[in-house]
């Protein structure tokens, strides 16, 4: 008689991970489409989300929370601000200095890709079986959790 293999409970976390990293990276293409349709691309919208969730800021503080080079930046708001997306206000703390800050128009995008986003979401969830969306949905709870705890 053989007894079943158990895999270690670190091998289980890290199969569950690469699992979760593949179905995610599938999923942001798939979405990726919708944002395609706004003409805004991945970075600035991303820069815009951002802005308007966590209000003016200077740039080099956008390039460090979004992980690029200052220039990088730059060059992103400057597409933004061409597009009536974000506007540069002086800084009341520094006279020399500028933030940069979600306009209506540029708020009114991110909330439209987002329910682009959602809305494909949710065309794909609902083709599972309602057993499955609950336990999905608690894999979300998991999920959100961990993710509150790493902060």
């Amino acid at each position: 008689m053989t007894t079943p293999r158990r895999t270690s409970p670190a091998r289980e976390v890290d199969a569950v991970a690469d699992r979760l990293h593949s179905a995610a990276i599938h999923l942001l293409r798939r979405l990726r489409v919708e944002d395609e349709a706004l003409g805004i691309s991945a970075p600035r919208l991303s820069v815009l989300s951002v802005l308007v969730f966590a209000g003016p800021i200077r740039i080099g503080e956008l390039a460090q929370i979004e992980q690029v080079e200052p220039p990088t930046m730059t060059r992103l708001v400057d597409g933004l601000q061409r597009d009536g997306y974000v506007a540069r206000e002086p800084d009341p703390d520094d006279a020399r200095a500028v933030r940069v800050r979600a306009t209506d128009a540029g708020a009114a995008a991110l909330t439209e890709g987002r329910r682009r986003r959602v809305a494909a979401f949710s065309e794909l969830l609902r083709t599972l079986p309602p057993r499955e969306l609950t336990a999905l949905g608690r894999g979300v709870d998991a999920l959100e959790r961990a993710l509150e705890r790493d902060r």
